[in-house]
This record gives structure tokens, C-alpha cells and sequence, in this order.
């Protein structure tokens, strides 16, 4: 690794110090700080955050069972290198989980959080009105993250999030494709009018196809920017 790469964990934030780390690497991964195939040293790693090895044997733990890195025998840790089968199996899985989160918020989801999603709408608009890709990324999230609580299911919640922080990596080269970010807003509009209505349905089918349409998209992006097609 050699150089200063990360920057050390804020010792003065509310937040547990394991999950300070965790979230220091898992974002270094996500913004290609720390590369695919890269191997993670935890004495390297520990220094660069100023904390001890624990917290961050901790977090390599849980980033494994996330997708994110592989523990290879006698090796040791090294970030994960998706192929274009993983990012395709992980949006298989989403699809199906998107479609029953959403018909889920269509059953059980409040006025506030109604509220929420509908702001989130506006705030969507304005990033791309301003061709603000970060901001745009960030209000992305979050109009999923509603919309999952929306689901009233813990359990749910946990695995899809986990899935959606695989290919989060991604996000920036599929929203960047030419008019992706307009239909990007019009199908998360779709699927709260969906679960205005209460039709459980259409909101099923219309979070099923928004996904799809990410994968489409995604995958044409990747496949230009030479990403490996197989194993």
C-alpha cells in the first residue's frame, strides 16, 4: 500500500469504533481508494486510520461476509474483484427484494414517510439540474433508504442494503450514462405514485423494473469501460 491512502477515523464521533473502521475501508473500496485484488494489510491499515488492529480485524470480518473483500488461505485479505457474474447475480437478487420492499411500503408506509420520499423527488431534480453527480448519488441512497423503512421489515432491510453496498461502486459510472439520470427520476417517481395509490402491484412491478433498468444500464457501462465480462 505505501503511501498515506486513508484518513484516520474521527476518535470524537458518537459512533463505535468498529464502525468507524468498517465504514473508512468499506467507503476506500467503494471510491477505488483501495483497488480490486489489492491486498489489505491490518498493521498497514490500523496505522492509517490511528487505531489498533482489532477494530480493523473486526471490520475485514464483516466486509467479507459483504462481498467486499476475500480471505484467501495462508494470504490473507484482498478486495473483492466482481466480474460481471457478480454484479448480475447481485441484481437478480435485488429485483426480487426491491419488488417485495416495495409492495411492502405500498401496505405500510405513513403520511411522513410519504412526505420523505416526495422531498427526496424535488432534491433529485435539483442535482440534475445542476449536474451535481455527488449529490445525486447520495439522494439516491437515501430514496431507497426510505423506501425500505417504509417496508417495516428488519430483516429485509439488512440483506438488501448489504447487497446494494456490493455494486454502490458502480453507482456513479451507471447514473453518468447519457439521459440515465432523467429516467433514473421519473421511475423513482413511478414507484411513489405506486405506493400512493396503495397498489401493491404496481409498486412491485414498478421498483422490479427501475432495477432492471440500473442493470441494463450498468452493465452497458461497464462493458465500455472494459470491466471483466466473466470469472
Amino acid at each position: 500500500m505505501g503511501e498515506q491512502r486513508l484518513v484516520p477515523v474521527n476518535l470524537e464521533s458518537y459512533k463505535p469504533l468498529r464502525e468507524l473502521v468498517l465504514e473508512a475501508i468499506r467507503e476506500a473500496i467503494i471510491n477505488g481508494v483501495l483497488k480490486p485484488r489489492e491486498r489489505l494489510m491490518e498493521i498497514q491499515l490500523a496505522e492509517e486510520l490511528g487505531v489498533s488492529r482489532t477494530p480493523v480485524r473486526e471490520a475485514l470480518r464483516k466486509l467479507e461476509l459483504e462481498g467486499f473483500i476475500v480471505m484467501v488461505p495462508r494470504k490473507g485479505a484482498y478486495v473483492a474483484d466482481m466480474s460481471m457474474k457478480d454484479v448480475a447475480d447481485v441484481f437478480e437478487i435485488r429485483i426480487a427484494l426491491e419488488g417485495l420492499a416495495a409492495a411492502l411500503a405500498a401496505e405500510r408506509i405513513t403520511d411522513e414517510e410519504l412526505e420523505e420520499m416526495e422531498r427526496h423527488l424535488v432534491e433529485k431534480a435539483e442535482a440534475i439540474a445542476k449536474h451535481d453527480m455527488e449529490k445525486l448519488v447520495e439522494i439516491d441512497t437515501k430514496f431507497h433508504e426510505a423506501l425500505y423503512g417504509a417496508s417495516r421489515n428488519e430483516r429485509l432491510i439488512v440483506i438488501i442494503s448489504n447487497l446494494r453496498e456490493q455494486i454502490q461502486r458502480f453507482r456513479t459510472s451507471s447514473l453518468a450514462m447519457p439521459g440515465r439520470m432523467k429516467q433514473s427520476l421519473d421511475e423513482h417517481r413511478g414507484i411513489v405514485e405506486a405506493i400512493q395509490s396503495r397498489d401493491i402491484l404496481m409498486a412491485r412491478q414498478a421498483a422490479q423494473e427501475h432495477i432492471e433498468n440500473a442493470e441494463s444500464i450498468l452493465i452497458e457501462s461497464l462493458k465500455n469501460e472494459g470491466f471483466p465480462l466473466v470469472d
